[in-house]
């Protein structure tokens, strides 16, 4: 019980840092990539029937916080280049995330 608890504990500042990073990821996301794509169940639908949802994204089964911080910084011809840093990506990615159906 004591290892359990342990456990929990060492876990929690983890939790809140992806807590924290989904929720800037948010901000982010309303402010660039909600015109395109619908970021949540709880969003207006994005405009660009082209740009797939969050969720859709989030369920893909080859998709990680690390391939989606990667597609997101580098400028394709489908997306425009928002000049991310590499925290804004791995943020907005944790965002992204956050959508997966469950």
């Amino acid at each position: 019980m004591r290892l359990l608890l342990l456990a929990v504990i060492a876990a929690l500042p983890a939790a809140a840092h992806a807590d924290e990073a989904a929720e800037r990821g948010e901000w982010l996301a309303r402010q660039v990539c909600s015109n395109c794509h619908t970021i949540s169940a709880r969003a207006p639908a994005g405009r660009n029937p082209r740009s797939p949802p969050f969720s859709a994204i989030a369920a893909r089964p080859d998709v990680t916080a690390g391939t989606i911080a990667t597609y997101v910084r580098q400028p394709h011809a489908n997306m425009p280049d928002h000049g991310l840093t590499a925290r804004q990506a791995q943020d907005l990615a944790a965002f992204i995330l956050a959508q997966k159906p469950r």
